[in-house]
């Protein structure tokens, strides 16, 4: 079992920066990929980026490509989203995923999800 919890969510200026955090529990994260999540009010919940186990590979969205990255330290067990140039359309609650061995990039392939952190980008 894997239990994941997010937080760095707030309020942020559209233009600014924010990081995300994913603290993880459980003896086989780091055989686990993780992804981010975010579901806006009123739309799907959308894929954000997710990372191999080694952290070798990552992969994002194309409405963040750009401008978030992901990264991981599994000595940490924790797995970071830093979000830069954001924009209100970025607004949602961001969820992080753990999927095991495999990667994720689409919510139906996640095994656990964290409960979520606000993030909210102002005008």
């Amino acid at each position: 079992q894997v239990q994941l919890v997010e937080s760095g969510g707030g309020l942020v200026q559209a233009g600014g920066s924010l990081r995300l955090s994913c603290a993880a529990s459980g003896r086989t994260f780091g055989a686990s990929s993780v992804g981010w999540f975010r579901q806006a009010p009123g739309k799907e919940r959308e894929f954000v980026a997710s990372i191999s186990r080694s952290g070798d590979s990552t992969y994002y969205g194309d409405s963040v490509k750009g401008r978030f990255t992901i990264s991981r330290d599994n000595a940490k067990n924790t797995v970071y989203l830093q979000m830069a140039s954001l924009k209100p359309e970025d607004t949602a609650v961001y969820y992080c995923a753990a999927r095991f061995l495999l990667l994720i990039r689409s919510s139906d392939e996640a095994s656990y999800w964290g409960q979520g952190t606000q993030v909210t980008v102002s005008s």
